[in-house]
């Protein structure tokens, strides 16, 4: 599932200390792992900024319509449905650090492209919507590369640490990201915000090209299915086979879609309906967010608890119930609506991503691992440009009120497909390799 003062180095590493959890020595003790998690905070704060920013340079700079704003959020989701089967099989047969960085620098370039056009004035929402169409197909190689790259760097033992730490930081980073990126747009304006962030990419670049261990890829006239096609179908059936994997993949596709739709119209809905003042959008997005770090912290110390698949349904079932609350929100006191249902939301997906991360590196071979990220990705993420448009669709035919009840009630209803699943029979979710217990 996808959610996303002091400097933010300061801010993230703090985070991160605390996601931790008893064992608190891992980015001192492995460079490589801290290289990775230097430039994963400072992509995140990038992206958090240039993510507010386009939809505000829609609304306040070209004064599009709720259907085109959410149109821009499609576009970057769409990559997904269009190329993330064969990319999963692509980075199998790839380095997959040598794909991270050209996926970073695309993104970069991409961004810069949007305060280049302003200032020959040739900026318009045709070229807000290629760059977000451009930088979501570099997400989908960046995003599949560096889940199959992580169990690369860090021991199985330190698999559910990095993940937490990554987690939590990059949750503060995004936190931080908001914050400043509403400040950004109003001492710069939304254009120049684009501008302001640009070393957060080039800091993410530098440390992942400066990560040392080399992977290993095996040639493909030594691999059993050397063809693209059949590796592309062997994710897919692993994936839809296993009843674990395959109940992830299910309530992770509805919640994503609900999740993209509620946030593809949020901008607009807390703007124009609640009367936000736009300076402070980015902070009270921030504050919602701040679930996540609190998800980062505990995630592992409830599921050691109570159970890893218990922890799962805490975290992924009852907390997002709260998210009926955003539609409640108002002015003034009201605004607590949103905050309580965005702490909750956020603090939900970041641990169920932390205790779902873990166990999918550890149940999934690694040379196994890119394709079936992919193929689940594929499968979850294809139905987010479609949440988007939807939520555009609502909000200009019934009203961003109306949008925003139906959009965030489908989180609920994502969450029973995990409530009648086969976790609600189990403590811990299983432990072992695909291959070895087959389907399960």
């Amino acid at each position: 599932m996808k959610l996303s003062s002091a400097p933010a180095a300061s801010s993230t590493d703090d985070a991160a200390e605390v996601a931790a959890g008893p064992r608190r020595n891992l980015l001192r003790r492995n460079r490589d792992f801290r290289l990775l998690f230097t430039g994963e905070v400072a992509g995140k704060y990038g992206s958090s900024v240039t993510g507010l920013a386009l939809p505000l340079i829609a609304v306040t700079v070209l004064h599009t319509g709720a259907f085109r704003v959410s149109a821009l959020t499609a576009a970057v989701w769409l990559p997904w449905l269009l190329f993330g089967l064969p990319v999963g099989a692509w980075v199998d047969r790839l380095r997959r650090r040598t794909v991270m960085l050209a996926s970073a620098a695309v993104s970069l370039l991409l961004y810069l492209t949007v305060p280049v056009a302003a200032a020959l004035g040739l900026l318009s929402y045709l070229l807000l919507l290629l760059v977000a169409l451009g930088t979501g197909t570099s997400a989908v190689f960046f995003q599949t590369a560096y889940t199959a790259y992580l169990p690369t760097l860090v021991a199985e033992s330190d698999r559910a640490e990095g993940n937490a730490k990554l987690q939590g930081s990059a949750q503060a980073a995004q936190i931080v990201g908001l914050g400043t990126g509403g400040t950004l747009a109003q001492l710069f304006g939304a254009v120049d915000s684009l501008l302001a962030n640009t070393a957060t990419f080039v800091i993410s670049l530098v440390c992942t090209a400066s990560i040392r261990q080399r992977e290993t890829v095996t040639p493909a006239a030594e691999r059993k299915r050397p063809t693209l096609l059949s590796e592309v179908g062997e994710g897919l059936r692993l994936l839809l086979r296993d009843r674990w994997l395959r109940t992830f993949l299910f309530n992770g596709a509805v919640a994503n879609l609900a999740l993209t739709a509620q946030q593809s119209i949020l901008v607009l809905f807390l703007l124009n309906r609640v009367g936000l003042p736009e300076s402070a959008l980015g902070g009270l997005i921030g504050a919602a967010s701040a679930g996540g770090i609190l998800g980062a912290l505990v995630a592992r110390r409830v599921g050691a608890a109570i159970g890893t698949a218990r922890a799962v349904l805490l975290f992924q079932v009852a907390l997002p119930s709260l998210v009926l609350l955003i539609p409640l929100t108002g002015r003034g006191a009201g605004v607590l609506c949103y905050l309580i249902g965005g702490v909750a939301v956020s603090m939900g997906v970041v641990a169920g991503n932390v205790l779902r991360a873990t166990f999918t590196q550890s149940y999934v071979p690694a040379e196994l691992l890119g394709r079936i990220s992919a193929s689940g990705a594929f499968l979850n993420y294809s139905l987010m440009p479609a949440g988007a448009l939807l939520a555009g669709a609502l909000a200009s035919d019934l009203g961003v009120l109306t949008a925003m009840w139906v959009t965030c009630g489908g989180l609920p209803l994502a969450a029973l497909i995990l409530w009648f699943s086969p976790l609600r029979r189990y403590r811990d979710l299983p432990a072992g390799s695909i291959v070895r217990a087959g389907s399960r």
